[in-house]
């Protein structure tokens, strides 16, 4: 298949540069790249209907974008790389249009490396102020705090939008577009916590009690971490990633472990592979569990949400006896795990086994069934199964449109190759189907560490390795299913030890993506139960 698509990719493209790596890497002129965005999507033998990834780079002399792309019918990968004339005026076509997960990342691209996207509808930042001085990724950024000072006033011109369109004669048009017009009534929803499962803020034109749009506004927990990485050695990188998703810190650890073991072509033993994947599935449960609690407390189940709390509590203590940590574990380490599991670990898992599932037929007893919270969620927020390919929202809000995105399934790791387990899939990809999905998914957890359990080999816990971890020059990429969805590592080591560029692939903002499509036309009430079932975590999405 590499042949042929390098064949085909060669014909669209002519002066395309490929190169095999662990993906097929294709360098492609800005000029020729959208045409290529296009065809790669509808050609009936490439079908990369998925964008996975989209990396914003700065290679000292010029600026780019890397782009992994997946056929979700053919299961190939292939991986785009463009790059800007210069750094003066740097510009690149959108593929927006192609893809609708581009949208927000694109954005991310501009507010942190300043290149701008033409014929993209929203060059907004979308996690800085508009009125923020520089761009924060470039190697040559100043740092210098007395150039943006902290501003306690709100931006000028919120509703405005920037565009850069290409006219019928090949030149660049710049427009501005209006957000909310004056007369529309626009109420803001967050940053407050509660109303919003993090800080994170959603302005909201209503007719009544109908939402018409929603404008998501990222950033406002912001901490560069993608960004300290690069001044981090390795070793030193892993404890960040615990607090981007904390409900799936476990599995974003074993993503970041995974990609640097690769790079250093280390083999972990069989011992570490089953440990790490009992602590994946201990997590996922936990997750969904605290999902369950926060989901039903957000449709008035107060009760529910105390149940949840309770069992959760069971994981947790396993976690922290084995790890240390309740929420933030920091166990994973390069080449293994930091220690061995408790003694005990074992049996309480098999307890834990027997415990949950009469309480899960309480939980659905006491929610699942209810009339109100059916009808709260039944044919609520639809999401095609397209629209969440496009908009690459993966994980249980996109297999409950009938997507099998699952990653254990699509790229094993760990011993998911030695397990049997089923991979949810609701397709009236409503409120509901996203709500049932993490339900099932608990059961299928429990079944995969019922086979885990008693089976655990006996070896080392870790191999050693050097003092000073250098990553051999490349460009490396590993994913893991997490809890929301797909959790990708991207690096791009200069053979040091540190990182030249390392970027994570968020399942969190692909979710609040797509608030506005599924949110616009129900009612204000709706919004509040979408959201929710999207189950995002709003630092995963900030990074």
């Amino acid at each position: 298949m590499t042949r042929a698509m390098k064949e085909k990719i060669l014909s669209i493209v002519p002066d395309a540069t490929i190169e095999e790596k662990a993906f097929l890497t294709v360098s492609v002129p800005p000029i020729s790249f959208h045409n290529l965005a296009v065809r790669l999507k509808n050609d009936k033998d490439l079908q990369f209907d998925y964008l996975v990834c989209m990396t914003g780079m700065d290679w000292g002399e010029t600026l780019g974008v890397i782009y992994h792309l997946r056929s979700t019918t053919l299961k190939h990968e292939i991986v785009l790389r463009q790059e800007t004339a210069d750094r003066e005026n740097p510009e690149l076509p959108s593929v927006s249009d192609v893809w609708a997960t581009a949208n927000f990342n694109e954005r991310e691209v501009f507010g942190f490396f300043g290149i701008r996207f033409i014929n993209h509808p929203d060059m907004r930042r979308l996690f800085l102020r508009n009125d923020w001085v520089g761009y924060p990724f470039r190697k040559d950024y100043n740092t210098d705090p007395e150039i943006n000072p902290v501003r306690l006033e709100s931006e000028v011109n919120e509703d405005i939008v920037p565009t850069v369109e290409l006219t019928e004669s090949g030149e660049l048009e710049e427009k501005v577009h209006t957000i909310f017009e004056d007369d529309e009534y626009v109420v803001n929803i967050g940053p407050q916590h509660p109303a919003t499962h993090g800080v994170l803020r959603f302005r909201v034109s209503l007719e009544g009690e109908i939402v018409k749009k929603v404008d998501v506004n990222c950033g406002y927990i912001h901490r560069g971490i993608e960004k300290m990485c690069e001044s981090l050695t390795y070793p030193q990188t892993l404890a960040l990633t615990d607090r981007l998703d904390y409900l799936s810190a476990h599995m974003n650890r074993h993503a970041l472990c995974m990609c640097i073991e690769e790079a250093m072509g280390i083999e972990v033993p069989e011992r570490v592979k089953y440990i790490r994947t009992i602590m994946d599935e201990l997590t996922r449960i936990s997750s969904h569990i605290l999902f369950y609690s926060t989901f039903c407390m957000d449709l008035g189940g107060l009760t529910a949400f105390l149940y949840g709390f309770r069992d959760r509590e069971k994981i947790l203590d396993m976690l922290e006896e084995t790890c240390g940590g309740r929420l933030i574990q920091n166990y994973n380490c390069i080449g293994g795990v930091m220690a061995d599991i408790h003694p005990n670990l074992v049996k309480r898992i098999k307890d834990f086994i027997k415990y949950l599932p009469p309480m899960l037929k309480e939980y659905h007893g006491l929610f699942t069934g209810n009339i109100i919270a059916q009808q709260r969620m039944k044919h609520i927020g639809i999401l095609s199964r397209e629209d969440a390919i496009s908009y690459g929202v993966t994980g249980p809000s996109g297999r409950g449109s009938g997507w099998a995105c699952d990653v254990r399934k699509i790229h094993p790791y760990g011993v998911y190759d030695k397990v049997d387990f089923n991979e949810v899939l609701y397709t009236e990809g409503d409120t509901f189907s996203r709500y049932m999905v993490r339900m099932d998914e608990i059961v299928e957890s429990l079944h995969i560490l019922e086979q885990l359990v008693d089976n655990i080999p006996a070896g080392d816990y870790a191999v050693k390795t050097k003092p000073i971890i250098k990553l051999p020059e490349g460009q490396y990429f590993k994913s893991v299913e997490a809890a929301r969805g797909e959790f990708g590592v991207f690096i791009e080591s200069h053979g040091d030890k540190y990182p030249y560029r390392l970027k994570f692939r968020s399942p969190g903002l692909p979710l609040v993506s797509v608030v506005d499509l599924l949110a616009s036309h129900n009612k204000i009430a709706d919004l509040i139960a979408i959201g929710g079932s999207l189950d995002y975590v709003v630092p995963d999405i900030d990074r």
